[in-house]
């Protein structure tokens, strides 16, 4: 106390201090003595009242206690007293057994007083109820049945509760109520029946399909009320649960499934078509139904039935198993294709489960897939085996048929521009387009496989094609009366390769977004290696038909038939001119090399004539005689090339220089100029050998064995360099085996 005295006057003496910090507070001490009375004063009053409040607490809880000792006291006399009656009773109550076996028997007997009706009318309501089951009337042949099972229900009950080991009373009762089972049955066959056909009973009789829902709601709250009851007393009657929501998707289910099973109508034996009339059966006849599950049959059931969520599931899973059943089967190329396209395509489409009319309910992107990637895969790579197969026979067929038209006796037919072809490159890429529209529906990925399937089966077909080709050439040269139309169905061969080189690139174009595709843009070079090699050999075969026509004149040149007045150019000339009007039915780019060849081959045929010292000129007159005739040829020629030539924008006069040029080395007069002459013409032609000149020289017939060697000698030591842009002209020229000895003799 003492220590809170000190603390209490401390603290006093801090407020005065504060409160009389100035002079002129001395002046309202009065006044703060009265603050700090009114203060204490009510202090004082609130912990009077607080310790008169904690008083009265304390003064109730010790009455209350006791209270609660007396209390105690007296119960724990009335335990002794009880106590002490029930020891006493004990023989009593053992003497009132009887009386105990008298009130279960009135109680049995009250029960079946009060049932007593209800088991009297069992039969008349059996009989009821089949009645009203085979009327159609469901509602009220269920509540009868309701009825004969609430009393069968509750008799047995009764009886479970009073004796629950008695089985002979439970048999009897269930016994008297069998028929009650039979008509539940037959309640549920006519439920199921009216179920399996529910989208069709929803247009027709909507109230029927309610009536159904009704019914097994109503067996579905039963069984939830019994199971409660089961929780407290273990009895369950007999058929119970009946579980009819269950029974009822299960119900649907089946249905579902029979429905999509059912629409097959043809085989493969039957008809080509099958699986795609399969297909879309089912397409409309799913697309239908959901219709008329979202807009009508969800109004016949609660909401938390979900009937068009589990229908939407039921028909997807019975798809699902249904395109794995077919998937199973042994699938042709085209079927697989249908398969596919519908699977993949058709049905996340707009034409079923993206269609207006089921929106928003269905959203394709929940749907699990109809068949697994390893199912697609697998199929994938049987289409793709199958279709490799099938591409690799159309082929082979293909080029059998125009091989066929190849010996005919008629023309090949022209294109709109007149150039010769066959139909091969039309079937061959008609066949590419096909796959690639179908494989265009599946997929970008299975385009693009089947456009590499096919430029790879091209490349190989091309090379059997280029054998062919040459075969045929063969064939005919051995005996050239057959057949009959060979030029012009090697021309249509050769425009068939600028065709094929053209669709290629078309059909690159149309199916292939990116180019870089390692495998398409590499395979490109090579057919067009082929195909070139093809045209080149068909235009080599026919100018060798041409060479071989003009043989016997170009044998008659640089001899003195020749010198006398020939006209074998004349005839080379018209014949050449002859053969190229066939060659017009051939497409620009090989005819511009052609005509190119051909004047390349008909001065290298003039010049191996002369090289082939069929004549030696005597005189001065009979060399100028020989080199004006020479040059006039060589300007009929040049005449005739230009002619050919026309349209192409090349110069074609080079070859024709060369003849000119040889024949101003024969021409020349003055012996002396005659190194100089033939120095001007080895450097203008460098592939000029040293027997060329020595030839040249002999068929001069003048130079003497000193110049001749002095001429030769000089050019073996520096030879020309050629030009880049320079076509070789005498390297293919072969002197007859006379050497260059025997030659400057």
């Amino acid at each position: 106390m003492k220590e809170t005295d000190r603390e209490a006057v401390a603290t006093a003496v801090q407020r005065v201090a504060g409160m009389l910090q100035r002079p002129d507070q001395l002046d309202k001490v009065e006044q703060y003595r009265r603050r700090e009375a009114r203060k204490k004063a009510s202090v004082e009053a609130r912990l009077k009242a607080a310790i008169q409040s904690q008083l009265d607490g304390v003064r109730t809880g010790l009455s209350q206690l006791h209270n609660a000792l007396n209390d105690v006291k007296d119960i724990q006399q009335s335990l002794a007293d009880v106590s002490k009656d029930w020891r006493q009773s004990i023989n009593t109550i053992e003497s009132l057994k009887d009386v105990k076996d008298a009130v279960v028997q009135h109680s049995q007997l009250a029960a079946a007083v009060e049932n007593l009706k209800n088991i009297f009318s069992v039969p008349e309501i059996v009989r009821e109820t089949q009645d009203l089951i085979e009327q159609g009337a469901l509602l009220q042949a269920h509540r009868k049945l309701m009825d004969l099972e609430c009393s069968r229900d509750g008799l047995m009950y009764e009886q479970y509760r009073m004796d629950s080991g008695n089985t002979r009373d439970m048999t009897l009762i269930h016994g008297y109520f069998g028929s009650t089972q039979g008509l539940s049955d037959e309640l549920a066959k006519q439920l199921w029946m009216v179920l399996q056909r529910s989208l069709v009973t929803v247009r027709r009789d909507p109230t029927l399909l309610v009536s159904v829902v009704r019914i097994i709601e109503r067996e579905e709250k039963i069984d939830r009320r019994i199971l409660d009851r089961k929780k407290q007393t273990g009895f369950v009657p007999p058929g119970r649960p009946k579980n009819w929501k269950e029974k009822m998707f299960t119900i649907l289910e089946r249905t579902v499934t029979t429905r999509i099973e059912g629409t097959q109508a043809d085989t493969r034996e039957s008809d080509k078509m099958w699986l795609v009339r399969h297909l879309e059966i089912i397409r409309k006849y799913v697309l239908d139904d959901l219709i008329v599950a979202k807009n009508l049959m969800v109004q016949c059931f609660p909401p938390h039935y979900e009937i068009f969520k589990n229908l939407l599931n039921m028909y997807h899973q019975a798809l699902s198993t249904r395109m794995q059943e077919l998937a199973s089967e042994d699938l042709e190329a085209n079927e697989i294709v249908s398969l596919l396209t519908w699977v993949l395509n058709t049905y996340t489409s707009t034409e079923m489960m993206r269609n207006m009319e089921l929106a928003p309910e269905v959203d394709v992107g929940t749907l699990e897939p109809l068949l697994s990637p390893h199912v697609v895969s697998e199929l994938l790579d049987t289409y793709m085996s199958t279709l490799t197969s099938n591409i690799i026979a159309w082929l082979r067929k293909a080029l059998e048929t125009d091989k066929k038209d190849w010996v005919k006796e008629t023309e090949p037919e022209a294109d709109q521009d007149g150039y010769y072809q066959t139909t091969l490159p039309a079937i061959v890429f008609q066949m590419f387009e096909q796959n690639l529209q179908v494989a265009a529906q599946i997929s970008e990925d299975l385009k693009t496989k089947v456009l590499v399937l096919c430029l790879q089966q091209m490349n190989s077909f091309l090379s059997r094609y280029k054998d062919e080709a040459q075969l045929y050439k063969e064939e005919h040269l051995r005996n050239r009366q057959h057949p009959h139309c060979y030029v012009q169905y090697m021309i249509a061969i050769i425009n068939n390769c600028q065709t094929f080189k053209e669709s290629i690139v078309s059909l690159k174009r149309k199916y292939l977004k990116n180019e870089v595709e390692e495998g398409v843009s590499l395979s490109q070079p090579s057919m067009d290696g082929i195909l070139d090699a093809i045209a080149k050999e068909g235009c080599s075969g026919l100018l060798e038909e041409v060479f071989l026509d003009l043989e016997q004149h170009l044998n008659e040149l640089m001899t003195k038939k020749w010198l006398l007045g020939s006209n074998a150019v004349d005839i080379i000339c018209v014949t050449v001119e002859d053969y190229f009007n066939d060659f017009a039915k051939i497409k620009k780019p090989y005819k511009k090399r052609m005509t190119a060849e051909a004047h390349r081959r008909v001065v290298v045929e003039y010049l191996r004539a002369v090289m082939q010292k069929r004549i030696s000129f005597r005189s001065p007159e009979e060399r100028k005689e020989g080199a004006e005739k020479m040059v006039r040829e060589a300007e009929q020629l040049r005449f005739l090339f230009r002619k050919l030539a026309s349209g192409f924008g090349e110069d074609v006069d080079g070859y024709c220089d060369t003849i000119v040029a040889v024949a101003e080395v024969i021409k020349l007069t003055d012996p002396s100029l005659l190194y100089l002459e033939v120095s001007t013409l080895v450097s203008k032609y460098p592939d000029i050998r040293d027997d060329h000149i020595g030839a040249l020289l002999a068929v001069r017939g003048d130079a003497s064995r000193d110049m001749k060697q002095t001429i030769m000698e000089t050019l073996e030591q520096g030879p020309a360099q050629a030009s880049p842009s320079y076509v070789p002209l005498f390297k293919d020229i072969v002197v007859p085996s006379l050497n260059v000895a025997k030659l400057l003799k």
